[in-house]
């Protein structure tokens, strides 16, 4: 009980000033805690950054894109609900895909060729018809860029197969040119010489000297897909441009810009992030992890696949 008059009021206030000491006090222990448990949020080692080990390496002029402050990468986030598998069906087998006749410059190699579709994505070369009067065996197979009659071949490209020696009566053989998917990048049919050595054996018939250079007019129809890319428009982690369409106007590939993240692209154009990794299987990372680098491309179209 507080004594009434002056002392009384004395002794009242002293207590409201002890209360408020307390009351700070108080209020200062609590800060104290929140300042440490600040130091654990925001203290501490950088995280450490994803590596990867993928063949192709981009130019180290290129500027890795990201949806993170620091720009190192740009990450995928896969769909929150079930994706259904992307699919591509195969070019029906036995459609004939490609055609055409071989003669070397001189005249001296004749033969046919057609490449026919496995129905699984995969193509059979048929050679026909072949003869040759050159003193050493030749071979074929199949580039992307073609070389000049004379040159030495460096790489034997896809489907290398020997078509034989010298003949006057016509031979035929085949060669599986594999997984190839879509295989109208390969545009040019090479034959080449596959002498054993250069001995004894004119310059011009030695080793990988390329005897004749066969352009290729691919017909391979389009090959129906559940993926089906449409573009929403520029936002932001997807500012880049449609660089090419389809024959139907679909869009085919995207320049990547600075910023852009595969979420994000994968939004703009409707898909799930998981078909547009699809789409794109050669993308540097793993796991969802996947890297875009400005100035690069991405492919839109299953088709090209």
């Amino acid at each position: 009980m507080f004594r009434r008059g002056k002392t009384g009021r004395a002794d009242a206030a002293g207590t409201s000033r002890f209360a408020r000491r307390v009351l700070a006090v108080s209020g200062a222990a609590l800060v104290v805690p929140a300042l440490l448990t600040g130091c654990a949020l925001f203290g501490g080692s950088p995280a450490a950054m994803p590596s990867h080990t993928k063949h192709a390496t981009p130019k180290a002029t290129r500027t890795p894109t990201s949806t993170t402050a620091t720009g190192a990468i740009g990450t995928a986030t896969p769909s929150a609900a079930p994706v259904p598998p992307a699919t591509l069906t195969p070019v029906p087998q036995g459609t004939v895909v490609a055609e055409g006749d071989v003669a070397s410059p001189k005249g001296s190699i004749h033969f046919h060729y057609r490449m026919v579709s496995n129905g699984n994505n995969t193509y059979t070369a048929e050679y026909s018809g072949f003869t040759s009067t050159v003193p050493v065996p030749v071979s074929v197979t199949l580039l992307e860029i073609p070389p000049s009659v004379g040159d030495g071949l460096t790489f034997h490209g896809v489907g290398d197969h020997p078509l034989g020696g010298p003949t006057n009566a016509a031979t035929a053989s085949t060669a599986l040119l594999g997984d190839v998917g879509q295989p109208s990048y390969l545009g040019t049919l090479v034959t080449y010489s596959s002498a054993p050595s250069a001995d004894g054996v004119p310059v011009e018939l030695g080793p990988d000297k390329v005897l004749a250079v066969e352009s290729i007019h691919w017909s391979v129809p389009v090959r129906p897909s559940n993926v089906h890319p449409v573009d929403g428009g520029a936002r932001p982690g997807a500012n880049g441009s449609v660089t090419a369409t389809t024959a139907s106007g679909a869009p085919k590939r995207y320049a990547i810009a600075q910023g852009d993240n595969p979420t994000d692209v994968a939004a703009r154009f409707g898909i799930p992030t998981e078909y547009l990794l699809w789409l794109n299987p050669d993308l540097p990372g793993d796991g969802g992890n996947q890297f875009l680098y400005a100035s690069t491309s991405l492919n839109l179209d299953p088709d090209s696949l």
